[in-house]
């Protein structure tokens, strides 16, 4: 198999070389001369037993016929790849891959030939010869030209290797300083981020308490506490309507008795905001069941009326810590305590009597309204209160309205025709037991009349809620 293999090979004409076998090595007239030695030595060295040709010319034996072909069996068999003998199919495949052989050998000696007599024909001249040598001395001297170049440029590139490793060098140190600078920016970058969120905070805490002073600037806690509006003919007071009008826009009793508590707490809120006392009587706030005490003075005619207390002018003490921590002016102080009293001295009261603002509501209101008489002394004590106040606020008003004192020593004619301010008074008038020529009192009215009345009364009340907070934010920017 493996010279069918090789066979093969030799045989295939794609293949650029030549298998050589051990007998092609040797050029073939040594390949004869070793022939010739060894038949020599072979008829030298005869095997004993093999019987020469006689001088007589007789054949030699059958056995020694035998012996002389196996020993040539054995010489074909050493210098060849196949086993002697042969049968005939080997034979004929031995010859087959002989002829393959030897019609490679045929092609390899074809190829030798023409690539001598292409040699033969490209030998050069002479004139050939000399250009070839002027070109090989040409191509010297640039090549000793191109040597001096290259020498001056590695030079060259000797000098920019050192330039680079100095500016290498000089970038590492570069590098080095720019991480520095990005540490201490990044530092200064977080210390200035704290310092902005810090001063973010500020502002906002500073936004938001200013927005929430402004807030509570504008906050009235008196209109929060005591809101007064009317519902149709009602005036209100936090929701509940005050009045009575025939079906079916009537008001239940427990109501009325709610607006009215409300209310009198109102009158209690604004005189302790102004730091004043009204004079003959005292608002006990209590709900529903709220009342006013009324003071009657030993040795004063006038004080058993409420009539006579409506005429009088002294009718409001402002209270003496009040006005100390209110700051009130010593004109005012002098102005309340000249009209206290008309001998100039407080008498003590004799006695109290309680004036209910509520009704049980065990009759409904209608035509018999003489059993509300508490209710309407109550009422009128009620309105009295609110008088009071009012006067109260005119007359303060009116000494931080006064012109300054090089106009006070001017003559009446002059001063007359100075323009008074703004004069401050309630906007619905009150006169004993009416307000604004309406009777608040439920004897002798009628249910409109009683409920425009009390929707006046609310009116004047808030009126002097809204001169207390007027009063209590001009004294919070002062203090400011």
């Amino acid at each position: 198999m493996a010279a069918a293999t090789k066979a093969g090979l030799k045989d295939n004409p794609a293949m650029s070389f030549v298998m050589l076998t051990d007998s092609q090595v040797v050029s073939p007239q040594a390949i004869g001369k070793a022939n010739v030695k060894s038949q020599s030595k072979g008829n030298s060295r005869k095997p004993s037993g093999t019987a020469e040709e006689t001088p007589d010319g007789e054949k030699p034996k059958l056995s020694q016929q035998i012996e002389s072909t196996t020993r040539l069996f054995e010489i074909l068999s050493a210098r060849s790849d196949i086993d002697h003998p042969v049968c005939t199919e080997c034979t004929d495949l031995l010859l087959s891959q002989l002829q393959g052989r030897l019609s490679s050998a045929t092609k390899e000696r074809d190829t030798y030939i023409s690539f001598l007599k292409s040699l033969n024909a490209t030998t050069p001249t002479s004139a050939d010869l000399t250009k070839a040598q002027k070109s090989l001395a040409e191509a010297r001297t640039a090549d000793a030209n191109a040597f001096a170049d290259l020498l001056a440029l590695e030079k060259e590139k000797a000098a920019l290797d050192a330039e680079i490793a100095s500016l290498e060098a000089e970038s590492l140190a570069l590098d080095a300083e720019e991480q520095d600078f990005w540490r201490s920016r990044n530092a200064f970058a977080l210390t200035l981020a704290e310092f902005q969120n810090e001063r973010d905070a500020l502002n906002a805490a500073y936004d938001h308490d200013a927005q929430q002073l402004e807030r509570l600037q504008r906050t009235n806690v008196y209109n929060d506490c005591f809101c007064i509006s009317h519902d149709g003919h009602f005036g209100t007071i936090n929701g509940l309507r005050l009045g009575r009008l025939p079906p079916p826009q009537n008001v239940d009793w427990p109501e009325i008795n709610a607006a009215l508590g409300t209310a009198a707490l109102l009158l209690a809120t604004v005189a302790q905001k102004l730091g004043v006392e009204f004079q003959g009587m005292r608002i006990k706030p209590m709900g529903s069941t709220s009342r006013i005490e009324k003071f009657e003075y030993a040795g004063s005619a006038s004080s058993s009326s409420p009539s006579s207390q409506s005429s009088s002018t002294a009718t409001i003490t402002p209270n003496a810590t009040a006005r100390s921590s209110k700051n009130v002016s010593p004109s005012q102080s002098s102005a309340a305590t000249a009209t206290t009293t008309t001998t100039g001295q407080q008498q003590r009261p004799k006695a109290s009597t309680n004036l209910d603002l509520f009704s049980s509501g065990d009759l409904p209101l209608g035509a018999n309204r003489i059993i509300h008489r508490r209710l309407d002394a109550g009422l009128v004590a009620f309105l009295d209160c609110i008088r009071q106040l009012g006067e109260y606020v005119e007359m303060t008003a009116a000494e931080q309205n006064q012109p300054p004192q090089s106009q006070q020593h001017k003559s009446p004619s002059t001063r007359s025709k100075v323009p008074s301010a703004g004069i401050v008074k309630l906007p619905y008038p009150i006169d004993r037991d009416k307000v604004y020529g309406v009777s608040i009192k439920l004897a002798g009215n009628t249910d409109e009349g009683w409920t425009r009345a009390c929707k006046y009364a609310l009116t004047c009340c808030k009126f002097l809620l809204a001169h207390a907070s007027n009063v209590g934010s001009v004294r919070a920017r002062e203090g400011a």
